[in-house]
């Protein structure tokens, strides 16, 4: 047995006098260097706001909120504008049928957005769409960086804390609360500055090309279209048989229908629970359907009605009229599915996968922008004919480029995909080899 020769206690009474490490400093926060400005909601503002921006210098940054969680649609509810000469502009879109001085005073910017896909649907809604962006998140990803949050890019890139306490508050609310406004204020405060300093990390890591294509890339950015978003509904796992499913799909687009009249988000009349709660239980009339456990919402017994009438048409109907559960769909099929499918295509999966996630590594970027998954599902799928090692790469990258890929991206992945396809059809080694039907006893 080894002893230890240090005297009991001796060793946590030496450590307990060791003094601790110096916490560092809290970052300094940021704050609106110019003050709060006025909420522009009336014609001459608009017109005037319109004129500084267009008198100033430089790139735009651009923010605007939307009232997530508590709206229908995703439109714009605020707008928010800074530009070096120009200073800050908050813009209610709201108060005006159209803001088209606004983006004629934009013509020939440059927008600085953080997530552009976020901002920019909502934005092109309104006649607003940019010539050039530059989109710091994006940016942040490409970098490395594992968090690109706005309020961290500036804590770590430019060692300021932001207040980040509204993020979730109903834009559509009016008059917007001061404090509000000047968290709105502070998402474009120093945007100019973390676009700056961001470039030149991209131009030093040798990925300042990439950020071009990928921003460029971003100005055709469109919402893709929501298909069977009824799919998507929490919990609808525990939801058998397809007249089960039928159930949830009525019910969902009834919901739907009525979000989208009244302008609220669908939760607020009933939430996806009360959907599949009444899915499971199939009740045959307005008694039935309240007494369902988990039934509940706002609109349960306001709309309940409307709820059994979209119950009935489902039981009314053919089986064969009824939703699958795999829904239908012009792509490959879920990854787990491959090795059954065709076996050849899930190794060559698996392959591609495991290559592309060394290069994203080396290269320090997230592997999803290294290549869109999507595009790597589908090419390796239903690859090129050709195994032809000199006509392949070629075929892979043509593949890719039809598919959206950019070409920094092509040039990158489309060598691994190659490699992946061509090993993926070579025999397995005899270890690796699944047994035959014969050694199977």
């Amino acid at each position: 047995m080894t002893v230890d020769p240090t005297p009991e206690g001796e060793g946590e009474a030496a450590e307990a006098a060791v003094p601790p490490e110096p916490e560092s400093p809290p970052l300094p926060l940021l704050t609106l260097r110019d003050g709060l400005p006025p909420v522009t909601d009336t014609l001459p503002g608009l017109r005037a706001a319109c004129a500084a921006i267009a008198g100033g210098t430089g790139p735009v940054a651009i923010d605007a909120e939307r009232a997530s969680g508590y709206r229908y649609s995703s439109r714009a509810y605020l707008i928010q504008l800074r530009r070096e000469g120009a200073g800050t502009w908050l813009i209610d879109p709201i108060a005006f049928d159209s803001l088209a001085p606004l983006a004629e005073a934009l013509t020939g910017t440059e927008w600085i957005l953080h997530a552009a896909t976020q901002d920019l649907p909502c934005l092109t809604d309104l006649g607003l769409r940019p010539e050039s962006l530059f989109d710091t998140e994006l940016a942040g990803r490409l970098l490395g960086y594992p968090r690109v949050g706005l309020a961290t890019e500036v804590e770590t890139v430019l060692g300021q804390r932001m207040k980040k306490e509204h993020s979730a508050v109903d834009w559509s609310r009016r008059p917007l609360p001061e404090p509000w406004l000047e968290y709105a204020a502070l998402d474009v405060e120093v945007l100019v500055e973390l676009r700056a300093a961001l470039a030149d990390q991209l131009v030093a890591a040798g990925k300042d090309e990439w950020a071009r294509q990928e921003f460029s890339h971003l100005l055709s950015f469109e919402a893709t279209p929501r298909v069977d978003a009824w799919r998507r509904t929490s919990g609808m796992h525990k939801v058998r048989g397809r007249r089960g499913l039928g159930a949830v799909k009525a019910l969902w687009e009834t919901r739907d229908e009525l979000a989208e009249r009244r302008d609220v988000t669908p939760g607020r009349i009933i939430p996806d629970s009360a959907i599949v709660a009444a899915a499971q239980a199939l009740p045959k009339d307005r008694e039935e359907l309240l007494g369902v456990k988990g039934f509940h919402g706002r609109g349960a017994e306001r709309y309940s009605s409307r709820w059994v009438a979209a119950l009935r048409a489902v039981d009314a109907l053919d089986e064969a009229e009824l939703p699958t559960r795999a829904p239908r769909s012009d792509g490959p099929p879920l990854p787990r599915a491959w090795a059954d499918r065709d076996p050849v295509a899930a190794r060559r999966l698996t392959l591609a996968r495991e290559a592309l996630a060394k290069v994203a590594e080396e290269l320090g970027l997230p592997v999803e922008n290294l290549l869109t998954p999507d595009y790597l599902r589908r090419v390796l799928w239903t690859p090129p004919k050709t195994r032809d090692t000199d006509s392949l790469p070629a075929a892979v990258a043509a593949t890719l480029a039809e598919l959206g890929a950019r070409a920094w991206q092509i040039e990158l992945a489309g060598p691994v995909i190659s490699r992946a396809i061509l090993e993926a059809d070579q025999p397995l080694p005899e270890a690796e080899s699944p047994p035959s039907g014969d050694s199977a006893s």
